[in-house]
């Protein structure tokens, strides 16, 4: 009996020290915060290319269709590659959060990373997922909730 008592205070302690610690959700201004500092430092020279270097004015990139989405598609493709490599965007390491998956708590995957990125522009469309995080205690919003996804406060901050 002593054996079995040992035993399962061995297991209580194993369980204990393997349950990854409650991550902390991200605040919502901090969320913002990193938005305005990826535009500036992601968006905004992707469109400088675009305009200045490819189609030579201002005014050809006003008067072209194709220049704006290939802007924000190329913004969305690094915007997706660093979240799967690093879980993070130049604006979300500055302001110390992590965007990871809602379940595993690691990256998240490339089909996570576009669900997101596409949700995010249909939510900002209809602002209402962009104000879901008011609402809710964990501050998620639509494009979270949709894709699995969570963004935390980085432990390594």
């Amino acid at each position: 009996m002593r054996f079995r008592k040992l035993k399962q205070q061995s297991k209580q302690k194993h369980e204990k020290q393997s349950q990854p610690t409650k991550a902390i959700p991200a605040r919502t201004v901090d969320r913002i915060k990193a938005f305005i500092t990826d535009m500036f430092m992601i968006y905004a020279p992707i469109l400088y290319v675009i305009t200045y270097v490819f189609l030579g004015s201002k005014e050809e990139f006003q008067a072209s269709d194709l220049a704006p989405f290939m802007g924000v598609t190329l913004y969305g493709i690094v915007y997706i590659l660093l979240l799967v490599k690093l879980g993070q965007t130049p604006g979300k390491k500055a302001y110390g959060i992590k965007v990871v998956d809602a379940k595993s708590g690691e990256n998240i995957s490339y089909i996570q990373a576009l669900t997101r990125f596409i949700t995010f522009l249909f939510s900002a469309t209809i602002v209402f997922g962009l104000l879901l995080p008011f609402y809710r205690k964990d501050n998620k919003t639509l494009h979270d909730l949709l894709a699995g996804s969570v963004v935390i406060k980085d432990e390594k901050e």
